[in-house]
């Protein structure tokens, strides 16, 4: 049994799955190395908690060089061919895609890689090519238009067959699930069970960045003033980043609102459930808002949830962002939601 992870959330829910599932003694978890320094910094982390709960963890630079996805594949297939069960992280990742093609009859768990998830069991659903849902145009670019032969394939291997079980192992609320497709709830239960519960700060408030600026999807001056009035609003004294917030972002965020700025070493469900957190944690539409309450819960930490507003969304954003992320926030559960924040001009 085989796992293949690329981000530290992944490997997270990997450990969740193995233990819901009670499979954990046979799993090895494979990292496929992503190359910016914060991913990586949690991978190692989440890697050595890993290993500490008994599992099998390789290290994989998969990106290290021209040639690596190639070596990589190459040094992975004869692990491929013998497992029995793959779990994956990233239905959308070109390598995971890659390396689905290397594999037939297997039976495939799916694990949250977060809000991506919802799109994937939905456009599986529909017959729908697999694009992530911040992508503009559709993904049609040269690079895709010569990977479709590969997504195609990875696709075909995720629809369930009569010798192939599929599974999502998910936090997130999935509305269509194709025929075949087994949906196993994520409760985060290890994670409640290995940490805390934390300790709490009465009166303040922590905050959730997103890396919605950096995708491409949100104005980066309409997102600095709508956290400097939540700060503002909610004795906000923390902001953890997103590991994919640029720096210059993070210091104009620091200069604005004096927030401690954070740069979490795991993933934001062991680090809240670790404590110290605020007794209320602000976020956008985003994962945190399905996970912090099943992370936090009987804790009564509040999670409350800002929309974005469409005047913030950039010009070069998807048409789907707008009713994606009113999705994302609309069927969270036990969450307070925000009045929606004005424009500025």
């Amino acid at each position: 049994m085989i796992a293949f992870v690329e981000s530290p959330v992944q490997l997270l829910n990997v450990l969740e799955w193995a233990r819901a599932s009670a499979t954990g003694d046979q799993l090895t978890v494979i990292v496929l190395s992503p190359t910016d320094p914060m991913s990586r910094g949690q991978l190692r982390r989440m890697a050595e908690l890993a290993r500490d709960e008994g599992f099998t963890v390789r290290w994989q630079e998969a990106r290290a060089s021209a040639g690596a996805p190639l070596r990589t594949v190459r040094q992975l297939a004869p692990m491929l061919r013998r497992a029995d069960r793959i779990v994956i992280g990233d239905p959308f990742s070109r390598y995971v895609q890659l390396l689905l093609t290397l594999v037939h009859g297997k039976a495939l768990t799916v694990v949250d890689d977060g809000t991506a998830t919802m799109e994937f069991v939905g456009q599986l659903a529909r017959g729908e090519r697999l694009v992530r849902w911040h992508r503009r145009g559709g993904g049609r670019g040269p690079r895709e238009l010569i990977l479709a032969p590969v997504t195609a394939a990875a696709r075909r291997r995720l629809t369930p067959t009569a010798a192939r079980s599929v599974e999502v192992f998910t936090s997130m609320p999935v509305g269509e699930v194709p025929d075949g497709i087994t949906v196993t709830p994520n409760t985060f239960e290890w994670t409640r069970a290995t940490f805390g519960p934390p300790s709490i700060h009465e009166g303040a408030a922590d905050m959730v960045g997103t890396s919605l600026v950096e995708t491409g999807v949100v104005d980066e001056d309409q997102y600095l003033e709508a956290v400097v009035a939540l700060a503002r609003t909610h004795n906000a004294t923390r902001y953890f980043a997103h590991r994919r917030e640029a720096v210059d972002k993070l210091h104009r965020l620091h200069a604005a609102t004096d927030l401690e700025i954070v740069r979490p070493d795991l993933p934001l469900e062991v680090i809240a459930r670790r404590g110290p957190i605020g007794a209320t944690v602000v976020s956008f539409p985003s994962t945190v808002v399905h996970t912090l309450p099943l992370a936090l819960a009987g804790t009564g930490v509040r999670v409350a949830v800002c929309d974005i507003a469409p005047e913030w969304l950039r010009e070069s954003a998807s048409p789907r962002a707008e009713g994606f992320l009113s999705v994302v926030t609309g069927t969270a559960r036990d969450i307070h939601r925000l009045p929606r924040l004005p424009a500025t001009a």
